[in-house]
Parts: C-alpha cells; structure tokens; sequence
C-alpha cells in the first residue's frame, strides 16, 4: 500500500473518532489521572525504602505511607477498569456508526448490485472488518495521546531531581517509536492482503454450503474440498505473516527498552559508588532520588510501549478499512428518489417510452424499451435465459439506472417516492425468502398491528391453511425456508403478497419448482387477487397464457414480439417456438410421470 492511501485512511480513521471524542476524552483523562498515581506511589515507595535503610526510622512511623501506598494502588486500578470501559465505549459508538453506514450503502445499491458479490464477502466486510477496528479507537488512539502526556508529566518530576536521568529518558525515549515505525511499515500491507483473503475464504465457504447438495449430486465433492483447502491456505499463510510482524515488532521494542532502562540502572549505580558525580543538584544522589527514579523508568517507557503493541491495531484498522472505504466511496448510478408520492387508491398504469436499462456500473443492459402495461389488466413477460426479464423487473422495483421515459401513472419514475411506489407492489418470486421466525412473522414481517384473523384469511386464501392449522402460526420457520417444502414457502409467501394487497402484482417465477398440484393452488390464489390489479408476471410456462391480455417477448434486451397468446401463437417468431418447446417439454414430463 502506498503512503499516499495509507495517509488517507489514516485520516479517515482519525475522522470517525470524532464521533465519540467524548469518551476518547474521558480513556485519555484517566491514564493521565493514572499517571499522577503512578508519581504519587513511586515517591511514597521511595520515601518508605529510604527511611527504613538509610534514616533507620521506625516501622510504626511508616503507617499513613502504607495507607497512601494502597490508596494510589488502589486508584491506578480504578483508573485502569475506568480506561478499558471508556475504550470500549468509544470503539462500539463508531463501530456501530460505521457498520450503519455500510448497510445504508448497501441499501442505497440495492438488491441488483449486492447479488454481483458473494454472501460471504458481505459478511466479512459488514461484521468482521468493522470488529477489527475496536481495538484502534478503545486502545490505539487513547494511548497515542498518553505516550506523549505521561513521560512528559514523568520528565517534568524526574529533571528537578537529577538532570542526568531526565536526559537519558528524553534521548533513548525517542528510539522506541522510531524503530516501532520501522518493524511496523509492512504491517498495513499484510493485514490488507489478510482481509482480501479472508473475504475470499468466506464467499467460497458459504456459497458452497448453501449449494451442498448441487455438489452432492454432481459429485463435485472432492474439486470443492481442494478449492476451499487452496483458500484456506492462503489464509493461512497471510495469518502467519501478520503474527511474525506482531511478534517482532514486541521483541524490538522489549529490546530497546531494556536497554534504556539498564543504562538509567548503571549511571545510578556507579554514581552510588562515586564514579560519575554529575546529574544532581549541589548534594549527592540520595536514595529516595535513585529509587524514586528507577521505579518510574520502566513506567516512563511503559505507554510507549502500549502504544507500540497497539500500533499493530492501527496496521490492521487500517488494513481493514480500506475495503470499507473503498465501498463508500464507490461511485455507481443510482435511481433517483423524488418526493412525489403515488394517488391513494388509484389503479395502477405504467408506461415506458425508449426506455435503456444500465447496470450499477454503467454498462447498457437492455433496451431501448416502449411498452404499455395498463390499469387493472394482466400482462406476462417471456424470453429465453439472458433476455433482460429481470433487469426490466429490478428497473420498475426501483432497483437500476435507466434513461428514457418510465412512468407511473403519468409521473416519470424518477420524481417518484421509491418508498411509496413499492409500499403499492405485491411481489412473488420463484425463490421464496422466509426468515427464521414463526409462520405469523413471515407473513405479517412482523407487523404488530395485523390480527390474526386477517393472517387466517389470507392463509386461507392461498391454500397454506391446511398445513399451517397442523403446526399453528407459532410454528418456528428456520433460515432459508428450513421446515417446509417448496409449494408450502411459496404458498407462504402468496399470502404475504396478499396482506400487503398491493395495486400492482409482480410475479417472478411464482410456479418455478412447484408440483401439479402447488402450481394449480398457487395460480388459484393469484388469479383471485390480480384480477382487478395491474400485474406482471415473468414466467417460461407459456401454456397457462391463454387469459393474459399482453404478453411482451423479449430477446437480447429488446422486446421482439407483443399481442394475446392467440396472435403470437399463429405468427412465426420466439414465441412460437418457445411454445412448442414447452409443449413438447410438458408432455416428455407426462410421459414419464405414466411410465
């Protein structure tokens, strides 16, 4: 990483810590009240040795020394549990502010551009990438300010008593941070390298888990396995490189501290044994100033210490945070959200005029698109795999870029309240999303102020009561439909299209993967709420058509064919031979189904 980048987010780091500068203010302020302790127990330990050896006084006399000696013991302790609880504050108030500015990009992208990236990766970025910055705000940034506040607070009480010992901690001080910086140059880079290996190990882990029995059936069992083992040592070995720069980094600041410390130790020493006789004021080195002095040389050394234990921290914040700022910087085309909210009520009618679709990163997806869809009629879209079905869709969802005209109701898309418009659409899928929950929450999305005879009728409605009245609206649904077969989680969801009871219909695919018998029930409900709304279904069976007012064919992003299915149906085109593909198709099922 360059130093340029590196600089950047750094600074943009620094900046989120404004956010809780309240607690950052309260961590630093006490480990300077710690460090006042710290003074405090020194000279009070000094003066105890000092007396008792040299003064020869009695150990009664000694007592309130004692006392104020558990006093400051005491106090550090109080200042260390008020440090910790201060950092953590601090760190979890911007880490929630970040992680919600994450999921409110995520939002703003939409459905269209997260489905580009695996879950895994997500997941990476939103949770473990976000955690990895606690300890940067609760540790790293408290003790930048303490590694200058405490040894200057400890220099301004050593240099009155012996200047000699001041000037050694005020020139070797500086070599710890210096050489820190140095073992630590890498740190960032290795880390960022981990991250980016991370984000690949769980995209692969988890989209192979959910599709576990698609590797089952086609045997690819032993490929996945070396795949994820290819990953996982990867991860291994960017792991390793991370801890190696975090161990030496703590061996060479061990290293010159000890040293810094051992040569205070040896001037006190030969200024003892009248070798050196420098340093002091008029009298000689006493030995409350050489203990007083070595008590404190350890803890002089100590917050740079911490802070280069903690500048690993900062590496991996920074490591960390450039996948995250590189997310919410990331400049894609987005719909625009007017404020013009949809008539109450009304039917609903849309029309596209030269309409040209754009994925999030700007590449022409479909289009240029005129259509009609008008108020309180059925409408179908067919065409083959890739035809641009699902971006047109993802486009009247209010999920894609698009020039041209899109209308609603006469109001161009764009003016338009996208929460409004999609509080008015009912829309079913061919890969039903329940949430881990009971059936009522699925249903209602947990809505409190939905009864339960509402949720019974439209259970009704859709054909799921038969088997909701056997396990009850309490029934727990698990993670990705767990507990229920295909028919009954679409079933499930029909009934949520129907509480919402939209103005407009958009079904995807609501028979895809259904048996006979689901299909038949499915299509009843839908036919029974959609037949005074305008609705537009996606679908590749074209035989149950025969009802629809417009079918739209569509093929390489434009619409190729329009009209019923009895005129498309009699007219050489794609829609011809789609039918009889799935004619021929339906009855080879048939066909086997008798055998």
């Amino acid at each position: 990483m360059d130093k340029k980048k590196q600089s950047s987010l750094n600074k943009w780091l620094k900046q989120q810590s404004k956010l809780a500068k309240r607690w950052l203010m309260v961590a630093i302020g006490l480990g300077v009240l710690s460090s006042v302790f710290l003074l405090a127990q020194a000279a009070l330990l000094a003066s105890i040795l000092h007396q008792l050896i040299i003064e020869h006084a009695d150990k009664n006399d000694l007592v309130w020394h004692f006392v104020g000696l558990g006093v400051t013991v005491i106090g550090r302790a109080a200042c260390t549990w008020g440090r910790e609880i201060a950092g953590y504050r601090c760190g979890e108030q911007i880490r929630v502010y970040i992680r919600q500015m994450i999921l409110d990009k995520v939002h703003q992208l939409g459905p269209a551009y997260i489905k580009g990236k695996p879950a895994g990766s997500w997941a990476t970025l939103i949770l473990e990438q976000v955690e990895d910055m606690q300890d940067f705000f609760s540790r790293y940034l408290p003790q930048m300010s303490l590694s200058v506040l405490v040894p200057f607070i400890i220099l301004v009480v050593v240099f009155p008593i012996n200047w000699a010992a001041g000037l050694i901690f005020l020139i070797t001080a500086p070599l710890v941070p210096m050489f820190m910086a140095l073992v630590g140059m890498k740190a960032a880079d290795a880390n960022r390298k981990n991250f980016k290996a991370l984000q690949r190990l769980s995209g692969h882990f988890y989209d192979r888990l959910q599709a576990m029995t698609t590797i089952r059936l086609f045997d690819r069992t032993q490929s996945e396995t070396e795949t994820l083992k290819g990953a996982s040592e990867v991860f291994r070995t960017r792991t390793m490189d991370v801890l190696k720069i975090a161990f030496l980094s703590s061996a060479v600041l061990e290293f010159f501290t000890s040293i810094s410390i051992a040569i205070t130790a040896v001037y006190f020493g030969f200024s003892y044994i009248g070798e050196l006789n420098f340093g002091y004021y008029g009298t000689g080195v006493t030995l409350f100033a050489g203990l007083f002095i070595l008590i404190l040389a350890p803890e002089f050394y100590q917050p740079l210490r911490d802070l280069g234990t903690f500048y690993h921290a900062k590496q991996q914040a920074v490591g960390a945070a450039e996948s995250i700022v590189e997310f919410l910087e990331l400049d894609v085309d987005q719909v625009k959200n007017g404020n013009k909210a949809i008539e109450p009520n009304s039917a609903i009618h849309i029309e596209a005029t030269d309409l040209i679709i754009f994925s999030p990163e700007g590449k022409q997806l479909a289009g240029p698109l005129s259509f009609t869809l008008d108020s309180n009629q059925s409408t179908a879209l067919v065409g083959p795999s890739g035809a641009g079905k699902t971006s047109l869709v993802n486009t009247i969802l209010g999920f894609m870029p698009y020039k041209g005209s899109l209308k609603i109701n006469g109001d161009e898309f764009s003016e338009l309240d996208l929460s409004t418009w999609r509080k008015a659409i009912s829309w079913i899928g061919q890969n039903p999303m329940l949430l881990h929950g009971s059936i009522r929450d699925n249903v209602t999305l947990g809505k409190q102020n939905i009864q339960d005879q509402q949720v019974h009728s439209v259970l009704h409605d859709s054909h799921a009561s038969e088997f909701v009245e056997m396990h009850g609206l309490d029934y727990q649904v698990s993670d990705r439909s767990g507990g229920l077969s295909v028919g009954q989680a679409q079933r499930l969801a029909l009934a949520r299209a129907m509480l919402q009871n939209g103005r407009f219909w958009l079904l995807d695919e609501p028979t895809a993967s259904l048996d006979a018998r689901s299909e038949k029930l499915v299509m009843e409900g839908i036919g029974k709420y959609t037949a005074s709304t305008t609705n537009l279904m996606i679908t590749h069976q074209l035989a149950p058509l025969q009802n629809v007012s417009q079918i739209l064919v569509m093929q390489q992003g434009q619409i190729i064919q329009r009209g019923d299915y009895t005129t498309l149906a009699s007219q050489d085109g794609l829609f011809k031979e789609m039918l009889a593909a799935n004619l021929a198709q339906r009855e080879s099922d048939k066909g086997n189904l008798d055998a």
